[in-house]
């Protein structure tokens, strides 16, 4: 009965050594003391190299001291591809170095060097961007997740925006020609038609799509990961060593039972 015990300890132990081994490994979610905000959005982005210019600024509201920081932006396009959009980052000196990945729709552009800003209570840091569509584009839309981290690339704060995309004859139609004749219009009829989408800005803990690690080594926000985690691979190795326990336990039985 005593080997029974011993064995199960060893089982119980071995899980729990598992289990508290992922609890370690969060990554932290985005500090609430900080906040993003994205400014110089269009209502619409027009097609043809036209060039808008977008700032990412990102503060904090507590007592904290100064830190620097290393932007990354999320980019995802819908009805287009990715090679109709030009990016650049860019700063006073000219254009930023950016380390850039793609996946099918999806870019991110992740900083290599940190930001020449410091920030501070009551002082931001300010990222600009400057987005232009290739003149073949007809209609789509792009959503934008601007990030801020911190140099042990933890994620400070995150904000999100979604535009449409119109080419140059969608964006500046030309007036149809009226008719000589009157057309009635019935009142009292709602319209069929939808009125127009109005851009929103999407809230700050919105995830846009499943983002890759900024800069190949920092990882996901808890919000945003997905998939097989340390979570079922902690799981996985309980059940494996209870297995082995209870193993064990069947194997001592049968050595510690009388011979007939």
């Amino acid at each position: 009965m005593s080997g029974w015990r011993h064995a199960l300890r060893i089982g119980l132990v071995l899980t729990f050594v598992a289990g508290t081994g992922y609890g370690g490994a969060l990554p932290a979610r985005a500090a609430a003391a900080f906040s993003t905000e994205l400014s110089g959005l269009p209502d619409e982005f027009t097609a043809g190299n036209r060039v808008e210019t977008l700032s990412a600024v990102v503060s904090r509201s507590d007592g904290g001291g100064c830190v620097k920081v290393r932007w990354s932006m999320l980019v995802r396009v819908q009805g287009l591809r990715l090679d109709q959009l030009k990016v650049d980052r860019v700063e006073d000196s000219g254009s930023f170095p950016l380390e850039i990945r793609t996946e099918g729709d999806t870019a991110r552009l992740t900083d290599r060097q940190l930001d020449p800003g410091v920030l501070c209570p009551g002082r931001t840091v300010t990222a600009r961007y400057r987005v232009a569509f290739a003149e073949d584009v007809g209609r789509g839309r792009v959503s934008f997740a601007a990030e801020a981290y911190d140099p042990q690339l933890r994620l400070l704060a995150r904000r999100t925006a979604s535009r449409e995309v119109v080419g140059e004859e969608q964006a500046s139609p030309t007036p149809a020609p009226t008719s000589a004749e009157p057309t009635e219009t019935p009142t009292g009829e709602p319209s069929t038609e939808a009125p127009d989408e109005e851009p929103t800005d999407e809230p700050t803990d919105a995830a846009v799509v499943e983002p890759p690690a900024p800069g190949g080594v920092a990882g996901r926000p808890v919000a945003d990961s997905g998939g097989f985690g340390l979570v079922q691979a902690a799981f996985l190795l309980g059940g494996l060593l209870l297995f082995l326990g209870a193993g064990l336990l069947l194997r001592m039985r049968r050595l510690l039972r009388p011979a007939p």
